[in-house]
């Protein structure tokens, strides 16, 4: 399984606005079907100018369907961010391959 990961770097005062409008390319990413799921989380990190950062997990169905991604869907959405964020947001993808996955069960009675 692969893991596309873009990680969003932002002034803090843009934050706000910006989650809300993620949150709606995430569904639209979604949308296109090449995806289980997704994972929104914030960066722990404090940034020297009070930045916020935020990274996107996406879980591919599989290599083939995220070459489909980049393929068919992939420059319209990253070209919709730009065109509303211009280089007020910093985005850099990668790739990560899950080798393992491991859940914990707890009986928490």
């Amino acid at each position: 399984m692969v893991i596309y990961n873009v990680t969003c770097n932002m002034a803090s005062h843009l934050e706000e606005e910006w989650l809300e409008w993620i949150r709606e390319h995430i569904a639209h990413v979604l949308g296109t079907g090449l995806f289980k799921d997704a994972k929104l989380t914030r960066v722990l990190v404090e940034e020297q100018d009070g930045a916020s950062t935020f990274s996107i997990q996406y879980k591919a169905i599989s290599r083939e369907t995220l070459e489909t991604y980049y393929s068919n869907h992939a420059e319209a959405l990253r070209k919709a961010g730009l065109d509303k964020w211009g280089n007020n947001v910093l985005s850099f993808r990668t790739e990560l391959d899950v080798l393992d996955e491991y859940t914990v069960h707890t009986n928490l009675n």
